[in-house]
C-alpha cells in the first residue's frame, strides 16, 4: 500500500508538470493543524494547441504566428510542432461518410511523413503540398507563416519541454470581399469537453459554423445544443456528431435546425474523448469575425476591451439554470465603472438567450462590460459582437466573457500601428507589466509597467521594441492577488472598411501548481 500511494502523489505530479491543465491537493489537508503549505509554480512540460480550418474563401489570406515567452526554470531541450488535421471535411454536411477511409489512411500516410494532396507529413506543410505554413522558433522571438485560399487545413500543435510554457499560436486571415469579409483573428487553443458560444446566430443574414477539431487518437463524439429566445431550439442531427482521431468537422449551424433566430447560445458538450472548438460567423453585409468561448457560467462576469469607436453593441446572454437572473450592467471607462443610462439591468430568463442592443455605450473611449448577477447566485455565460463603421462600410467582431489574465497572458501577431491592448481591472487598482518581444525579422525586447485603477479600462500604450521589424508579441503580467481582464485588438482598413479583430487574454498556461510534499515518502520505499 505505501508503494502504491508513493506511485500514485508521484505520478499525479507528474501529470500536473507535463499538462499545465492540473492542480495537485494532497489527501486530507484539512486533517491536520499543520498550516497548508504554498504550491510551487513549475513550469510545464507539454501543452498542445488546436487551430480551426481559417476559411473556404479564395480570396483569403492567413498568417500563423508562434510564440514561446522566455520561462525561468526550463530545460534546454524541446521541439515544437503544427501539423494539418488528417482530413477536414467540406462544411456542406457531407462530413464522415464521404471521408471514410480517407481519414485513417491520411493519417498513416502523414506519420510515413509522405506529402499528398490536401495533406501532410510531420514536416509541416501546409496540406496543400506547399510550402511549410511555420516552423516555431527560438523562446522569445515570434515565427510566422503564410498561406492563401479556402483550401488551408485545421492544425494540430504539440510543445514540448522548453517550448511548452506559455506556447501561444494566432491565426489571423483577411478575406477581401464576399459573405464574412474582413479580418478573422483567433487565438488557438487547448481541447477541452464543454464550451459556451453566446453570440451566434441561424438568422437569414449569418452562415455560422462551429469547428470541432479532434487531437487524439480516438474518435470524439459531441453533442451541439442550440437555445433561442425561447429555449432550447429543436435539432435533428445535433447528437452524436463524431469526430475522427485528428480531424476536424466544421459544422454549419443552419442544418442543425429548420429555426431562424437571430441570437443563439451554442452549447458544444464532448460525450467521449476532448476536442477544440470555436465558432465562426460569416454575415452577408457585416462582414465576420470567430466568435471564442465564453468563460465557464459565472455570476459575474467581464468582457474586456470594447473599442472606443464602436458605433454598435449589441450583448447577448444565457443561463443554463431553470432560474432567471436579472444582470446589472456597468461599464468599465477610462474615469471607473459607470451604470449606461436606460440599460441598467438585463433580464436573463432561465434555459432562454436574452439580447439587447447597448448602442455607441463606449462614447469614443473605451471600456469594459462588467455583468453581476445578484448574489452571483445564477451563473451566465456573455458576449457582445461590436460594429465599427457606418452604413456599407460596417465591419463586426466578438468579444465573450473572459477569463482572468493570471500569472501572464501572451497576444501575438502585433504591429505598431494596428494593435490595441485593452486591460481592465474591475475590483482594484492593480500594477501590470507589459513586454514587447523583439519581432519576427529583428529588434530588442522592451517591458513597462503600467497602473490601471479599480473599476477602469485603460488603452496601454505598448513599450516600443527597439528597431522592431515584423510583428511582435506582447506579454501581460499583472501582479498578484488583484483580478485583471485584457484583450488585443488588430485593425486595418481596406476599401474605407475599419477591418479588425478583438482577441481576449486568458493565462498562458505557463506553469503549473504543484503542491510541496508534507513529507519525505522515500523512506517507505
Amino acid at each position: 500500500m505505501n508503494r502504491t500511494t508513493l506511485s500514485l502523489i508521484a505520478g499525479v505530479t507528474a501529470l500536473a508538470a507535463v499538462t499545465g491543465f492540473a492542480a495537485v491537493s494532497s489527501p486530507d489537508a484539512g486533517a491536520t493543524d499543520e498550516p497548508a503549505r504554498a504550491a510551487a509554480h513549475l513550469p510545464v512540460e507539454r501543452t498542445s494547441l488546436l487551430c480551426p480550418q481559417p476559411s473556404t474563401s479564395d480570396l483569403a489570406e492567413t498568417t500563423y504566428t508562434s510564440f514561446t515567452p522566455v520561462t525561468e526554470g526550463t530545460k534546454n531541450e524541446g521541439k515544437a510542432e503544427l501539423r494539418p488535421a488528417a482530413e477536414v471535411s467540406e462544411p456542406d454536411g457531407k462530413g464522415d461518410e464521404e471521408a471514410g477511409g480517407e481519414g485513417e489512411k491520411g493519417d498513416e500516410e502523414a506519420g510515413d511523413g509522405e506529402e499528398k494532396d490536401g495533406e501532410s507529413g510531420k514536416d509541416g506543410k501546409d496540406g496543400r503540398g506547399g510550402e511549410d505554413v511555420l516552423k516555431p522558433g527560438e523562446p522569445g522571438k515570434p515565427v510566422t507563416g503564410d498561406t492563401s485560399g479556402g483550401e488551408a487545413p485545421a492544425l494540430i500543435g504539440t510543445a514540448e519541454g522548453r517550448f511548452a510554457p506559455g506556447w501561444t499560436v494566432q491565426q489571423t486571415t483577411e478575406v477581401a470581399a464576399g459573405t464574412g469579409r474582413g479580418l478573422h483573428g483567433v487565438a488557438c487553443t487547448p481541447a477541452d469537453t464543454e464550451f459556451w458560444f453566446p453570440g451566434a446566430s441561424t438568422g437569414e443574414d449569418r452562415t455560422d459554423y462551429v469547428h470541432l477539431t479532434n487531437p487524439d487518437d480516438s474518435a470524439a463524439v459531441v453533442d451541439v445544443e442550440l437555445y433561442g429566445k425561447d429555449g432550447a431550439l429543436k435539432t435533428t442531427v445535433g447528437e452524436g456528431i463524431t469526430v475522427r482521431p485528428h480531424s476536424a468537422e466544421p459544422v454549419l449551424l443552419s442544418t442543425l435546425t429548420e429555426e431562424k433566430q437571430t441570437d443563439v447560445t451554442v452549447h458544444v458538450v464532448v460525450r467521449s474523448g476532448r476536442v477544440g472548438a470555436a465558432v465562426q460567423a460569416l454575415d452577408d453585409k457585416l462582414g465576420g469575425d470567430w466568435l471564442p468561448a465564453s468563460a465557464d457560467p459565472s455570476g459575474s462576469l467581464v468582457l474586456p476591451g470594447i473599442p472606443e469607436d464602436a458605433t454598435a453593441v449589441r450583448l447577448v446572454a444565457f443561463t443554463p439554470r431553470d432560474a432567471d437572473a436579472d444582470l446589472t450592467v456597468r461599464l468599465a471607462s477610462p474615469s471607473g465603472l459607470i451604470t449606461p443610462a436606460g440599460h441598467e439591468t438585463l433580464h436573463v430568463k432561465g434555459g432562454m438567450t436574452a439580447a439587447v442592443d447597448l448602442g455607441d455605450i463606449t462614447r469614443g473611449e473605451p471600456g469594459s462590460l462588467v455583468l453581476t448577477a445578484p448574489d452571483g447566485s445564477v451563473p451566465v455565460v456573455a458576449a457582445v459582437r461590436v460594429l465599427r463603421g457606418e452604413g456599407e462600410k460596417q465591419e463586426s467582431a466578438f468579444i465573450p466573457a473572459a477569463r482572468p489574465v493570471g500569472d501572464r497572458a501572451t497576444a501575438v501577431d502585433n504591429t505598431a500601428k494596428g494593435t490595441t491592448l485593452a486591460v481592465t481591472a474591475p475590483e482594484g487598482t492593480a500594477e501590470v507589466k507589459v513586454t514587447a518581444s523583439a519581432g519576427t525579422k529583428g529588434g530588442t525586447p522592451a517591458s513597462k509597467t503600467y497602473t490601471v485603477k479599480s473599476g477602469t479600462t485603460q488603452n496601454i500604450e505598448v513599450p516600443a521594441p527597439s528597431g522592431v521589424k515584423g510583428t511582435y508579441a506582447l506579454t501581460v503580467e499583472p501582479e498578484a492577488g488583484t483580478p485583471v481582464y485584457a484583450s488585443r485588438t488588430l485593425a486595418a482598413t481596406e476599401g474605407g472598411v475599419p477591418f479588425f479583430t478583438v482577441q481576449p487574454l486568458p493565462d498562458d498556461r505557463g506553469t503549473v501548481a504543484v503542491p510541496e510534499a508534507r513529507e519525505d515518502l522515500s523512506v517507505l520505499l
